[in-house]
């Protein structure tokens, strides 16, 4: 008897911001049974697959996702029943086709992501193999260097940083348990020392601090002084790594850091502020330094900087082929940051990823800053094997969940667990 779908439905739940998205339920033939949650973010870029909100303003101000649901349940599913999940890309291919719009904006991203994910992990539970080692074969045993975000600014939180990100890398950390007990231990020295110096040690969206410090280079200084307080080497044991999010500060032009007061810039100059930055402090990645649309301006900063660290194109590229295509071509960046919900698809983010192999390049699995405990995206860093992941702070449950489960993986992989440093 072949697997079957017999069932697939949809609801309404609620994300780590107390904002509503989906979570999709399957059922097989076999007895198996399986779920997935889709996350939310907040510093979308203008390409992004279309997120189905409901706009009824009387009901979660707009945002609730009944329409996605709908969707799932009345479009979705009774097209899927009788479908083989283990064939996924092919059932992704039928969600797209099912749809029939360049960005999803029909059925919803949300909607047909959350029907690929469950799917994917039917199919893993039907086989009889964790979702890691179904969907990245036997070769999946790379654990992923974490960018561990430990200060918020821009549109994560309300305070007087102007860039979005301040991460740390374990660089130096010889397996993933040890890696994570260096940001843990790091990001409580962190915190005592901004309470030392008078500032908040409450969290954004995505568990890191967002003190009101005196300036944006402040928060490299404080997690430098961090990093010694846990008794590790600034650049041999922890690196730093920024996502300015710079699209939240560009208009008309210019990019504006108004919240820390430092004015506008151009792009020469923010690629010179970077410049300055990366000889003064031990960073290694910046992710989406520019706006979505200064292609040029990325094509300067990877040309001044490309040699000497990762550049990392985010909304610049939203894990869309034809984007990422462009990139390689014109050498924008020569990294890309990857999230299922930017595409809407287990598969076509797969072929995006693929496509970053290709040309050499670096790829960054990530969460979003609205997230659910789902921990999907910790079995597909595994099973992709590019060995970086974005995943938020070591506080909040919704992050932990993901760090717990590679935990996890990590002690079900033994001695072929691989953990290696992306950047020596």
């Amino acid at each position: 008897m072949s697997i079957q779908i017999v069932s697939l439905r949809a609801m309404e739940i609620l994300d780590s911001r107390g904002n509503p998205t989906l979570r999709a339920y399957i059922a097989l033939n076999n007895g198996v049974t399986a779920s997935a949650s889709v996350p939310s973010g907040a510093s979308t870029g203008e390409n992004e697959a279309v997120e189905l909100r409901d706009g009824n303003k009387t009901r979660y101000r707009g945002q609730g996702v009944l329409k996605a649901v709908e969707n799932v349940n009345q479009v979705i599913a009774p097209q899927l029943i009788g479908q083989n999940p283990t064939h996924q890309a092919e059932i992704d291919r039928l969600l797209i086709n099912l749809d029939g719009t360049p960005n999803k904006g029909k059925l919803g991203a949300n909607a047909i992501l959350g029907v690929s994910m469950a799917v994917a992990r039917a199919a893993a539970l039907s086989c009889g193999l964790p979702l890691y080692a179904y969907l990245g074969g036997p070769g999946a045993v790379r654990l992923p260097m974490p960018q561990m975000n430990v200060i918020n600014g821009g549109k994560h939180a309300d305070n007087s940083i102007d860039l979005q990100e301040f991460m740390i890398m374990p660089i130096g950390a010889p397996t993933f348990r040890e890696a994570l007990r260096f940001c843990s231990e790091t990001f409580h020295a962190l915190k005592a020392i901004l309470k030392k110096k008078g500032y908040a040690t409450s969290v954004g969206d995505e568990g890191g601090f967002a003190p009101d410090l005196k300036s944006n280079h402040e928060a490299c200084e404080v997690i430098l002084d961090a990093i010694a307080a846990a008794g590790y080497q600034p650049g041999r044991h922890l690196a730093i790594a920024l996502d300015p999010a710079a699209s939240s500060f560009f208009t008309e032009g210019l990019y504006n850091l108004s919240k820390s007061g430092q004015g506008k810039k151009t792009s020469r100059q923010m690629i010179d502020l970077y410049k300055d930055w990366v000889d003064k402090y031990p960073i290694l990645s910046i992710e989406d330094g520019l706006a979505e649309n200064d292609w040029q301006g990325f094509k300067d900063l990877t040309s001044a900087l490309g040699n000497k660290i990762q550049i990392v194109g985010d909304d610049l590229y939203v894990t869309n082929t034809r984007f990422i295509a462009r990139g390689i071509a014109e050498k924008a960046t020569n990294a890309v940051l990857i999230k299922l919900n930017q595409i809407g698809t287990v598969t076509e983010t797969m072929e995006a990823i693929h496509l970053c192999r290709q040309a050499g390049w670096s790829f960054v699995i990530s969460h979003r800053s609205g997230e659910t405990e789902d921990p999907f995206i910790a079995d597909f860093a595994v099973a992709m094997g590019g060995g970086q992941l974005k995943s938020g702070s070591v506080c909040r449950s919704e992050r932990i969940a993901k760090y717990n489960r590679l935990l996890e993986i990590e002690t079900e992989l033994g001695p072929a667990a691989v953990f290696s440093n992306p950047f020596s």
